[in-house]
């Protein structure tokens, strides 16, 4: 039996750790996550955890790679950051587009806008459900998190509205207007999660 976590050895056998499953959680106590897993060399078939976490560690090699759940939720959120730098050109891209009747090319630009701005949100919900963040009492800019996200899938509707209706002038004023700040408060969210998950 030989079990590796992060490059170094771990003696199973001395805390008492018998099956695939007990080192998984005693590595989860140890407050790391789990990103790669290999048993005698080759990743297990994850659709079949409760059998993976049942398999007993005597005989098989496992291998084992760790990373703190905060410094994970850093890069990402750094990812996502830089995603809505795109984005914010993207808009103006399609509200100028808009503006000059060029409407399917700002189409392009827009659904951009839609798969960043939906990524953004993910994001910020599994980080703060990852770090255990309670969304309610994370204020940005003075308000709730919960409130901005609120907000942003209003506007969203706004938007699909629009589209529905072809009402292109509304939609390129929610696009300049609205989804500016929209984006900024994007920016202030992330920096608010951030300055959360580091460590003073």
């Amino acid at each position: 039996m030989s079990v590796m976590v992060d490059h170094e050895p771990l003696a199973a056998d001395q805390l008492g750790l018998e099956t695939v499953g007990q080192v998984l959680a005693h590595v989860q106590r140890e407050n790391r996550l789990v990103t790669s897993l290999l048993i005698d060399g080759h990743e297990p078939d994850l659709d079949r955890i409760g059998s993976v976490r049942q398999a007993l560690l005597t005989g098989h090699t496992v291998f084992i790679e760790t990373v703190e759940p905060s410094l994970m939720a850093a890069d990402v959120l750094g990812e996502v950051e830089e995603q809505l730098r795109d984005t914010d050109r993207l808009r103006v891209d399609a509200a100028e587009l808009l503006q000059r009747g060029q409407i399917n090319r700002a189409m392009e630009q827009l659904s951009g806008c839609f798969s960043s701005w939906h990524v953004a949100q993910e994001s910020v919900l599994k980080v703060a459900q990852l770090l255990r963040i309670d969304l309610e009492t994370l204020n940005v800019c003075g308000r709730p998190l919960t409130d901005l996200l609120q907000e942003f899938t209003d506007q969203l509707r706004r938007i699909r509205t629009a589209l529905e209706h072809r009402d292109f002038v509304t939609l390129s004023d929610i696009l300049t207007y609205e989804a500016h700040e929209a984006n900024n408060q994007w920016r202030d969210a992330l920096e608010a999660l951030r300055e959360t998950i580091t460590p003073q």
